[in-house]
């Protein structure tokens, strides 16, 4: 890659990490360190959770979904705005008048501390998982650019991040987040801009062809629960998920409880109420674009070069052979689509049906190369985390090449620290301080609280190294939540029901996990949204069950009037 390129990425990253340490100003307090002193303004609040949710998995692995797959993976988001109205009359205002500093302590306040404790722990899991897919985002783009082993490129991304994350707190992470959602955005719409340029047709038919081969197609209302993306998975999934994740997660209640009030905590949730599918549309159609482009201009066999090199030098046969059918394949998209851009769209049925049956003939032949790749590697090699970093390195110009990267980098690192920062505060909060040390000073939690952060540090890196491999990164991480986000929702709404018991809390929570886990091992078609909706109905009816008939202690019934 050109030096420039380098020049603005060294820059930016040695710019927003200097800015970001020189704001972390009152963290000598864990009431600093933690939640900013509850003085963030409204508008920043709601760009940091953007900006979280706009990691570089979004900039990767959504793009990639989008060139893959196409625009139904919007569907995803359509509950967003639905949970985020419920919040906002909710948990919200619950969690903030409570000033507790996690959602998790809140629990023990209703029903007991092993309750608390469990959540807890769940969501250590869940988060720490997740931090790890989300470090693997970038890591895949300079595996991809040098060739380099994923773990170097993890710990170059990690490494960093982690003392970053060490030294500053919430509000250096805050304003990090406000400076990369505005590069990330502006990435997003000059890739946009050099696409329509390049693309050798008009937009209209560049949208024709994108469309013959279906991926324009947003809506999808069957009703299905082996199928991921549709209408009612994600108003119903979607939902849920969004209502755990927003609601109860640490990584984003950490977020509004550091808010100035209740209203300004609120305002902030319909920033990603009002904006978010919008801007994910925008992403998918990134995605769109460059699969368009890839039909006029022949993209690789394989997206990772890594796996070309390693089935070339093992199978120099075989993969001479795919390689030329996949030469043939392409160039007969590429007629098609050519001539779906010559004909007017009143007339176009047949040179669209040629568009769909050329394009399906390229998918069937890099479907059987990454079948190869797996069986040559050992591994799963499916490489649609890789679309976007070939296109990035190999056709943007120089300075645009730099800045995405940069855009990519930036969202990693302050993605990762949010969430770095949200599992420090419950491993401490939840655990140290309520368990091993209740009475101590700021400045000895905060000694824990960095140590924390490096332990999860660690961990997410050891994650990142295979995260890459599981497909794409945006399924990864909500794949991940999505096994533990029903159940600790089903928790949280059996705290806001009357009469339900400490014994009902949690036992619903181990009959929640259970029932989901063996939902995903017996049931391997259900979707992993429907987790979500599932996990939160067995939590709250086995909950309600037992405490309606199992008998309740006095404590029990003195906390449900909390």
């Amino acid at each position: 890659m050109h030096w420039i390129n380098w020049l603005i990425v060294v820059v930016y990253l040695l710019y927003v990490s200097i800015d970001g340490i020189r704001r972390s100003k009152g963290t000598k307090e864990i009431e600093g360190y933690f939640l900013a002193n509850r003085s963030l303004p409204w508008w920043a609040v709601g760009l940091s959770v953007m900006a979280t949710q706009l990691s570089a998995i979004t900039m990767i692995g959504t793009t990639g979904q989008g060139a893959t797959d196409g625009m139904r993976f919007v569907q995803f988001y359509f509950g967003l705005p639905i949970a985020m109205v419920i919040l906002g009359v909710t948990i919200v205002p619950f969690l903030h008048r409570a000033k507790v500093f996690t959602a998790y302590e809140f629990l023990e306040k209703r029903f007991d501390a092993k309750t608390r404790s469990l959540t807890a722990f769940l969501f250590l899991c869940s988060r720490g998982l997740s931090c790890g897919t989300i470090i693997a985002a970038p890591a895949v783009v300079f595996s991809a650019i040098f060739g380099w082993p994923m773990l170097w490129s993890v710990a170059l991304i990690g490494v960093p991040t982690v003392i970053y994350t060490m030294i500053g707190g919430v509000q250096a992470v805050t304003w990090a987040d406000v400076k990369q959602m505005v590069v990330i955005v502006a990435a997003l719409v000059a890739v946009v801009i050099v696409l329509l340029l390049r693309i050798p047709v008009h937009p209209d038919d560049a949208l024709r062809v994108a469309g013959a081969a279906g991926r324009l197609r947003v809506f999808d209302f069957s009703f299905k629960l082996t199928e991921t993306y549709t209408f009612w998975s994600g108003i119903i999934g979607g939902t849920f998920l969004m209502l755990s994740y927003f609601g109860t997660d640490q990584s984003q209640v950490q977020r509004y409880l550091s808010a100035k009030s209740v209203d300004e905590a609120r305002s902030s949730h319909l920033i990603s109420a009002y904006w978010k599918i919008p801007l994910q549309a925008l992403i998918l159609l990134v995605g769109v674009l460059v699969f368009v482009y890839y039909v006029f201009v022949a993209p690789p066999l394989f997206w990772n070069p890594a796996a070309a090199k390693s089935v070339r030098e093992a199978q120099p046969a075989a993969y001479a052979a795919l390689d030329a059918r996949y030469r043939t394949t392409v160039a007969t998209r590429d007629a098609a689509a050519r001539a779906l851009a010559a004909v007017p769209r009143s007339a176009d049925a047949a040179e669209r049906a040629a568009v769909r049956a050329s394009d399906s003939a390229v998918t069937v032949v890099r479907t059987e190369a990454l079948t190869l790749a797996k069986t040559v590697t050992g591994k799963a090699s499916r490489d649609v985390n890789y679309i976007i970093p070939h296109f990035v390195t190999t056709e943007l110009p120089i300075g645009l090449a730099g800045l995405f990267i940069a855009a990519v980098i930036a969202a990693a690192m302050s993605a990762v620290a949010g969430e770095l920062s949200s599992l420090s505060t419950a491993t401490v909060i939840d655990f140290y301080r309520r368990w091993v040390k209740p009475t101590a000073s700021d400045a000895h939690y905060l000694r824990v609280s960095r140590i924390s952060t490096g332990v999860w540090g660690i961990f997410a890196c050891v994650i990142a190294t295979f995260a890459a491999s599981l497909g794409s990164l945006i399924e990864v991480v909500n794949r991940f939540g999505s096994f533990f986000y029903g159940s600790i929702l089903g928790v949280f709404l059996l705290a806001m029901l009357p009469r339900i018991g400490a014994r009902g809390a949690f036992f619903g929570l181990i009959a929640g996990m259970a029932t989901v886990g063996m939902v995903s091992y017996t049931l391997p078609q259900v979707a992993f949204l429907w987790y979500n909706v599932i996990g939160a109905v067995v939590v709250v009816v086995v909950g309600g069950l037992l405490s309606v008939f199992a008998p309740r202690s006095a404590d029990s019934m003195i906390r449900d009037s909390v």
